[in-house]
């Protein structure tokens, strides 16, 4: 057959297919090119081997006049199965022309019962378009979705769909909702057991099209505090007498999908575009115009709410990087005040006098410590969700959606594992995985180039076959390291001579020590250990060892040599950051190495650095957040000096580590170092005997006597001349 013009204006508002009686009876429903669907209606203006369709339905089946099409009776049972019947239908509702626009407002149950009355039992599928014509105003209806029900077993309904597959009878029972089209300009009734006209989340809207990996829990959270109340209807929001949530603080690590998740709210809103503004935007170099850009953010906002009340739409201002421009009042320093008047205008605008309900004010930032209290307080940035670092879940769908293409495009071998490399990436964030899969395809890409002398050779052969493998992830692995993580490189340091369990005391210090990680892990939020002893005595290799071993996400080292050229101000800030970062994983380990040389404590002159003293005792007090533990052991040298500053209260437990007591003990080392065979280490045990019947010297210098002596004319008469000094 072939499309035709609809023949009359009557039948263009009936959406029907117009066709000649010699081709179809009244009320048979066809589908033309197996997809676009329609109830017949018999015209004999439509001439034969023709079907008359109006402009709207023949822009939404792409048809144009005179085009060939093919047409066949159709049977919605046979061809959708028992659901077949339309339990939910959401529409979006536009005026057809301009010249139609009126302000006045259009009951939503008016509405639905005349299209039921109008279009029962026709067959209605997502994406479909028709015309409504209701109080002699001609609307354009787009279905945006629909959920379809089988009336024998009403209990089981499928779910909400937005396919055109999908296909389902208008029945009187039916529940329509209309919403506003892209255009807005349909001014709907607010209904009290109707979503809004323009709920700000579309109906058909799913989390997983966000592409957000490992933030599903983080987005219910933000979906039930900022958005559920708007999906509501308004007049029951009214009965409940809340108001909507105005201020949304997103904070977290760098890299955690902070402004991905604000840029990606964006595409489930059915609503304006929202407004994104990095904080130093903000600021002017001329007097008031800061302020003002503030103002001309709320401009919109404030229009549309004094015209339209609680039916206005929702307007999104984000801002990006937050505490660079909305600090601390009185803390900038700089005399001129502009920073505070921001802060003071924002506060005024999100909650003043005049209070608006239509806006959402979302805040990005790394460092939500440094904002202004008053903006934190409800009424304000009241909803605060923390973006962490991803879990091992959460790192999966993260490399699913990096590695999507890939896997599409059949350029992924078959030997890489995506649990696996979310197993190897503890504490990456979103930002360093993706970095990570950067890294792994140009390690591939690199197999393929042939770098000549002048010039870059491509073999084309091989370009079509290349795939990323699991050895170009392990290469990327040494390449792209996680910001927060385990600071492998300055504990495998303390740990380069190797540990040496010269005696039973050092397996029982592992053994305690590990104890304490399993009671971190398992119960206690915050344990504090104290590791004393002499000087070389093994101290800081114990420490490590007990961290490295942990297997904690977060472990990290707190060294006087990482500190070596800071003023006191820089230590106390660098001190600060890293028990921050601490905060971050849910498992952590600080090993505080040599506390007396942090706090700058020496025999002579000015004793110590009393504020460096003040922020190491808060934090070996302080109770991480929530849900996190952290486990830190301090070493010294000085017990009696952390006496003296009352430090030792501070600490759940001290662990004393002695030197090397005895000749067994020193044998031990020697077995270990493989210091010549056993007749020169009797030797060397029979002479040191001979002199002194016990030892009290640390590990450290006798494993450097052992090497020294090595390199001696005599190795048994070198150590042992080094071993009685």
């Amino acid at each position: 057959m072939a499309a035709a013009n609809c023949p009359d204006n009557v039948l263009a508002l009936m959406n029907v297919a117009a066709v000649n009686p010699v081709d179809f009876p009244d009320g048979v429903t066809i589908s033309i090119n197996d997809f676009y669907v329609f109830t017949t209606k018999q015209s004999n203006d439509v001439a034969p081997g023709s079907v008359g369709l109006n402009g709207t339905q023949r822009l939404w089946a792409g048809l144009s006049l005179s085009e060939p099409i093919q047409v066949r009776k159709y049977d919605i049972m046979a061809a959708t199965g028992k659901q077949t019947y339309i339990g939910t239908c959401n529409l979006q509702i536009s005026f057809r022309t301009k010249n139609s626009v009126t302000d006045k407002p259009f009951d939503q149950d008016e509405l639905s019962k005349a299209l039921i009355s109008k279009f029962e039992n026709q067959i209605f599928t997502p994406s479909q378009l028709f015309l409504f014509d209701f109080k002699s105003i001609i609307f354009e209806v787009r279905v945006e979705s629909l959920q379809v029900v089988d009336l024998v077993d009403i209990e089981n309904n499928g779910p909400v769909s937005t396919s055109i597959e999908t296909k389902g009878l208008l029945l009187p029972q039916s529940i329509v909702n209309f919403f506003k089209g892209r255009d807005g300009l349909v001014n709907l009734k607010s209904s009290s057991i109707r979503p809004r006209s323009d709920a700000v989340i579309r109906p058909d809207f799913k989390f997983e099209e966000l592409g957000v990996g490992g933030l599903d829990k983080e987005f219910a959270n933000i979906f039930r505090r900022a958005f559920a109340s708007r999906v509501f209807p308004p007049a029951f929001i009214e009965k409940l007498g809340i108001t909507h949530v105005k201020g949304l603080l997103l904070y977290g690590p760098p890299g955690t999908g902070k402004t991905l998740i604000a840029r990606k709210i964006g595409k489930m809103l059915n609503a304006r575009e929202p407004k994104i503004v990095n904080g130093p935007e903000i600021l002017s170099k001329y007097v008031g115009s800061s302020e003002e850009n503030i103002r001309n953010l709320f401009k919109d906002a404030e229009a549309e709410f004094k015209a339209k009340g609680e039916d206005s739409s929702l307007h999104i201002i984000i801002f990006d990087e937050l505490d660079s421009v909305f600090k601390q009042r009185g803390s900038r320093g700089d005399g001129t005040g502009v920073g505070d008047n921001v802060v003071n205008q924002l506060l005024a605008k999100m909650d003043g006098v005049d209070q608006l309900n239509n806006i959402l004010v979302i805040g990005m930032t790394n460092r939500r410590d440094l904002i202004d209290v008053a903006l934190l307080r409800p009424g304000r940035f009241e909803v605060q969700v923390e973006i962490h670092l991803p879990d091992e879940a959460g790192r999966y769908q993260i490399f699913e959606i990096h590695t999507k293409k890939m896997r599409e495009n059949k350029a992924l071998a078959s030997d890489v594992d995506l649990h696996e490399l979310a197993a190897l990436t503890k504490n990456f964030s979103g930002a360093e995985i993706e970095g990570l899969v950067k890294s792994a395809s140009s390690f591939a890409i690199d197999g393929v180039i042939n770098i000549g002398k002048g010039k870059t050779n491509i073999n084309q052969k091989t370009i079509a076959n290349m795939k990323v493998t699991r050895k170009n992830f392990l290469d990327a692995l040494a390449e792209v390291t996680p910001a927060f993580g385990v600071s492998e490189g300055d504990l495998k340091m303390c740990l380069k001579e190797g540990l040496v369990n010269y005696s039973p005391k050092v397996h029982d210090i592992l053994t305690i020590g590990h104890r304490y990680v399993r009671q971190t892990k398992e119960k206690t939020s915050l344990i504090s250990l104290l590791m004393h002893g002499p000087s070389g005595s093994g101290k800081t290799a114990l420490a490590a060892k007990i961290a490295l071993d942990s297997g904690f996400p977060f472990v990290r080292l707190l060294s006087p040599d990482n500190m070596a050229a800071m003023s006191e101000s820089a230590k106390i800030a660098y001190i600060d950051n890293l028990f921050r970062d601490a905060y971050k994983s849910p498992l952590n380990i600080v090993v505080i190495d040599d506390l007396e040389k942090i706090i700058e404590w020496v025999p002579i002159g000015p004793r110590f650095s009393n504020a460096i003293l003040q922020v190491v005792t808060t934090y070996l007090k302080r109770h991480p957040p929530d849900d996190r533990r952290l486990l830190i052991i301090t070493t010294t040298s000085s017990y009696s000096v952390l006496q003296q500053l009352d430090l030792l209260s501070c600490f759940n437990n001290d662990i004393a580590v002695p030197n090397l007591s005895t000749l067994d003990e020193f044998n031990n080392v020697m077995v270990e170092k493989q210091f010549l065979d056993d007749k020169g280490r009797a030797e060397v045990l029979h002479k040191l005997g001979s002199i002194t019947p016990r030892l009290d010297v640390g590990i450290k210098n006798a494993m450097i006597n052992i090497d020294s002596a090595t390199f001696g004319e005599n190795p048994v008469d070198e150590l042992v001349e080094l071993m009685a000094k």
